[in-house]
């Protein structure tokens, strides 16, 4: 009993908030502030429903009770609809649809004492930038990318304290770019034979290397010309696998030897100022993290190591227990406790924010409503994560504030469209997008 309520006052000190990606939500808005997009063109795309056009359900965080919560909103294409900013480093023009929409987005999380977290790329490039010069594979990106930043901390800086560069880089880079399973869809066409244009031994290194720098230089404007003015932080949404046995640029400035050595030539270089920029380049460092794998050394991926594959290169090979829906979601929460350790004693314990953490149900057509707001897996499935996230921060010590809850609605989950339910409340797609909170809301409350 004593245990448990001690359970309960470190909980209630954590900053526990629900994610929501606008980039999923929005991807099929038919509205004036709504541009397009590198995923309006993709092969992969399942989306027929429009979730959140006008604003999102700020009612329903409010009765969730959450403390802080999550705008995870993706903003470029929405407010620079070319990729440039006429008086920066092209031309083009802001959109001020796009400005405005977000304006009142803000402000109603704002009305409701809900804090957002604003995530300036989640995976959602403005199409001119890809015809252009190819979007996450130019260096030209980095000043546009850094222009765009710098519209959103003059026309939002004034409310929203916390920003996140990037989205899962590393899961963008590889679905983009070695698999060719998301937006641009490129990759070796030996390799994967869906892909017609691509290489997947160099592009993913490539788009790593320009987004890593694009943070470097975006956290280095925001700290010399808004950090003070304003009073808010900078950081990255990395996605981490803890992998049992059987994020070294951000911190130290370069990649780990150990993958140099791998990769080789095929791994760009910083520069020395590059280098500078980067180190020390995170005021909190965010973690999404949904599963653990248990790796072994791979030998059997042939034709991924003779063509110099992206996810050849690690040598792994993985192996997998309980899992939720998603194919490579496995439920094993120690590896929350895992992740936190390692984070704290290789990288000096910086202060973590969970930015993403949870699991999905199947979209089942044959169940009613009513059994599928019963989500008891999903409570347990949080319950015993956040057990593993407080055991590393009371008896651990690891420099953990907050938890974001993955997500507060069902949603368009990328590749998999409709087929998977992450939300903590249930959306009827066959009634006008009804919301119903599912069982966890409460046990959230």
């Amino acid at each position: 009993m004593e245990s448990e309520e001690r359970q309960k006052a470190w909980l209630s000190k954590l900053q526990k908030c629900i994610a929501l990606s606008t980039t999923k939500a929005e991807l099929e808005c038919n509205s004036s502030w709504k541009s397009s997009s590198f995923h309006s063109r993709s092969k992969y795309i399942d989306v027929r429903y429009h979730l959140i056009c006008d604003a999102l359900d700020a009612k329903l965080l409010e009765l969730t009770k959450v403390h802080t919560d999550d705008n995870g909103a993706d903003m470029m294409t929405n407010v620079v609809p070319r990729g440039k900013f006429e008086t920066c480093y092209g031309s083009g023009k802001i959109n001020q649809a796009g400005i405005d929409h977000y304006n009142k987005l803000i402000n109603a999380l704002l009305a409701k004492g809900i804090e957002p977290y604003v995530t300036l790329y989640h995976w959602d490039l403005p199409q001119a930038l890809e015809d252009k010069y190819k979007g996450w594979l130019s260096p030209s990106i980095i000043k546009d990318f850094a222009a765009y930043a710098e519209i959103c901390f003059q026309k939002f800086g004034d409310r929203v304290k916390h920003w996140i560069t990037f989205n899962e880089p590393h899961t963008f880079a590889m679905m983009g770019y070695d698999l060719g399973l998301e937006a641009p869809a490129r990759c070796s066409i030996l390799l994967h034979q869906l892909c017609r244009n691509g290489n997947s031994a160099t592009e993913p290194y490539i788009v790593a290397h320009n987004v890593l720098n694009s943070h470097a230089i975006v956290a280095d404007i925001y700290r010399r010309k808004y950090k003070k003015i304003q009073g808010g932080s900078i950081g990255i949404s990395l996605d981490v696998i803890w992998f049992e046995s059987a994020t070294n640029p951000l911190v130290f400035g370069d990649y780990p030897t150990s993958m140099r050595s791998r990769v080789g030539n095929r791994l760009p270089r910083f520069s020395k100022s590059q280098a500078s920029l980067l180190k020390g380049s995170l005021d909190f460092v965010g973690i999404n993290h949904y599963t653990t794998f248990y790796a072994m050394h791979n030998t059997s991926n042939i034709l991924g190591v003779l063509l110099h594959d992206y996810i050849a290169d690690s040598g792994a090979f993985t192996l997998r227990k309980l899992k939720a829906n998603s194919l490579w979601l496995y439920i094993v929460p120690h590896g929350m406790r895992s992740i936190m350790n390692y984070i704290k004693h290789k990288y000096g314990n910086p202060l973590v924010i969970v930015t993403e953490n949870g699991m999905d149900d199947p979209n089942d057509p044959f169940i009613s409503i009513k059994d599928a707001l019963k989500d008891e897996k999903r409570i347990k499935y949080h319950n015993d994560y956040l057990i593993n996230l407080l055991a590393s921060i009371t008896d651990d010590g690891c420099n953990v504030k907050g938890y974001f809850v993955w997500s507060l609605l069902d949603n368009w989950e990328w590749q998999s469209g409709f087929t998977s339910r992450f939300g903590l409340y249930f959306i009827d797609y066959k009634d006008n997008l009804k919301r119903y909170p599912k069982q966890s809301v409460e046990w959230f409350k």
